[in-house]
């Protein structure tokens, strides 16, 4: 829906090469969640893949100046034009540059964390929810991709679930009285949040796929308010 509105509202091919652009971040977003849990279960070792998430990170940050490069020679030409719609894409390309942000976090709790994962309760949990999250940059994609409001409110409907998953892990963190190395409870809490955040700025994008645009930035958050 958010992209068959700007289409309809102008005969420019700015705004879509920005959609173009947001694709990109999303699939780069993808690759570097994939990867970095790949070395989160010492699948692969961080040195083989730090300087390519690295360069990868910097492509998004380069297509994120894209995007607004874009939007605002367009609002330039068109002043007053699609403003609403505009601002709605600068914004998503925001949550999707803060999921490869996100993404480096994971890496970083995969490098710096190398004594292995122990405690089922937790470590099935936080697979699965690696499991859900990939699904949904599967979604959110589609819905970019083919302007499809179906994968987006499937995605929608997923990250609330993700969201409450995430906040119980922590909260039965702090409420174990079984015995458990320090720097692993860490490491599962890290990864609970930054999971639960990546789940978050997608579910951002999948918002504006629908064209709630009054709804971005409000994530779901069955608890405190995280954002």
């Amino acid at each position: 829906m958010f992209k068959q509105l700007l289409n309809a509202l102008t005969s420019t091919s700015t705004l879509d090469r920005a959609f173009e652009d947001l694709n990109q971040m999303l699939e780069h977003g993808a690759w570097m969640f994939e990867q970095a849990n790949q070395v989160l279960h010492s699948r692969i070792p961080a040195e083989d893949v730090r300087d390519a998430i690295a360069s990868c990170d910097k492509e998004i940050n380069e297509l994120e100046r894209s995007i607004r490069r874009k939007v605002l020679r367009y609002l330039t030409v068109n002043p007053g034009y699609d403003v609403a719609a505009c601002l709605a894409l600068m914004s998503v390309a925001k949550d999707a540059e803060r999921i490869g942000d996100y993404c480096k976090n994971v890496f970083d709790v995969g490098r710096f964390y190398s004594k292995g994962f122990n405690v089922p309760k937790y470590q099935k949990r936080l697979d699965n929810i690696y499991d859900r999250t990939t699904s949904l940059f599967d979604l959110v994609q589609q819905s970019c991709r083919q302007s499809s409001e179906k994968p987006a409110r499937q995605a929608l409907d997923a990250v609330t679930e993700i969201a409450r998953e995430c906040d119980q892990v922590i909260a039965d963190l702090f409420r174990d009285e079984d015995r458990m190395e320090m720097h692993e409870a860490v490491a599962y809490s890290l990864l609970a949040r930054h999971y639960k955040r990546v789940a978050a700025h997608l579910s951002n994008i999948a918002t504006a796929m629908l064209g709630q645009f009054e709804d971005l930035d409000f994530y779901p958050d069955p608890g405190a308010d995280d954002r």
